[in-house]
């Protein structure tokens, strides 16, 4: 097992413990596979926060599979069950935009998310692979997330844009980004001011923010979400008004290892239609790491 996969298995435990638990139990039952095994499968995804309509697909698939291919037990069929989490959670036409060179990410959020250290996180990897990186740190309201990334940039070595605190962020924005195309820039990263998404003022500023920054940018420019997973259900809500506001393009999925609720990726994907591009499982620098379905969904099963 590698070093990432050993770590991702381990910050997926608190769902895995309470999904696997329960598909132990299904496990312990003996390996009748009848209308109660079903059902309880369904409860086990469920409380896993993958979504109702996710959860009841896959488990006519499921079902679907065990007559096809005559599944001799219970546990045949769940081996079966990661193979349908990643189907869930690969996107046919999903491209990898923060590896892309130029290229300008606009990083959004509610407070407490992980936003600015994802940004940090993502400047450093960039600046270890051998790229040229700026961030903008067009949070100028948070006097703290300007000192982290500081940190960051210190770390890996590459400049900030910056302003006096309440400058209004689009200028901010405006300079990273002419910054980036004098310098010839691979990737600038834009962190912007997390705000709750009820937020009808706060939401307007961000869209005029990535309106300046998509007028002066010639690198394509993308919207990542960063979005916390203890939050289930309650931060898909948030994600639909960020991608009403400014259109989300892919999600950063931080905290998995402070869950119980790791399932929500599936409910995600499903949900905006977007992929997710980064998972973190910790603080350090490298527990943020890209997202791979097939590998994401052996952890959160967790079956040999």
């Amino acid at each position: 097992m590698s070093a990432w996969l050993d770590r991702l298995t381990q910050g997926l435990s608190r769902t895995r413990e309470q999904l696997g638990g329960q598909l132990n139990v299904l496990l312990g039952r003996g390996p009748d596979v009848d209308e109660a095994f079903w059902s309880d499968l369904e409860d086990a995804l469920i409380g896993a926060d993958m979504g109702v309509t996710a959860v009841t697909e896959m488990v006519e698939r499921l079902r679907d599979a065990a007559k096809r291919q005559a599944l001799p037990d219970a546990r045949a069929v769940l081996r079966h069950l990661a193979a349908e989490i990643a189907g869930e959670l690969r996107l046919p036409d999903a491209a990898d935009f923060i590896e892309a060179s130029p290229s300008t990410v606009l990083v959004v959020g509610i407070n407490g998310t992980g936003k600015t250290t994802t940004v940090g996180k993502l400047a450093k990897a960039a600046a270890d692979a051998g790229r040229s990186v700026l961030i903008g740190s067009a949070d100028t309201f948070r006097a703290a997330a300007v000192e982290q990334l500081h940190i960051w940039a210190d770390r890996a070595g590459v400049p900030i844009v910056e302003s006096e605190r309440g400058t209004d962020p689009a200028s901010v924005a405006f300079d990273a980004v002419r910054q980036a195309k004098a310098n010839g820039t691979d990737l600038l990263l834009v962190d912007t001011a997390g705000r709750l998404h009820t937020s009808k003022d706060l939401m307007a500023e961000l869209s005029k923010v990535k309106r300046i920054v998509e007028r002066e940018s010639d690198a394509p420019v993308r919207t990542l979400l960063v979005m916390d997973a203890t939050t289930g259900q309650n931060g898909l809500t948030q994600a639909r008004e960020f991608d009403s506001a400014v259109g989300i393009d892919a999600i950063a999925l931080t905290k998995l290892d402070g869950t119980a609720k790791g399932g929500i990726a599936v409910a995600v994907v499903r949900d905006l239609g977007v992929p997710i591009l980064r998972i973190g499982v910790g603080e350090g620098a490298d527990d943020l790491k890209p997202f791979d379905p097939e590998e994401f969904a052996a952890a959160l099963v967790g079956l040999e």
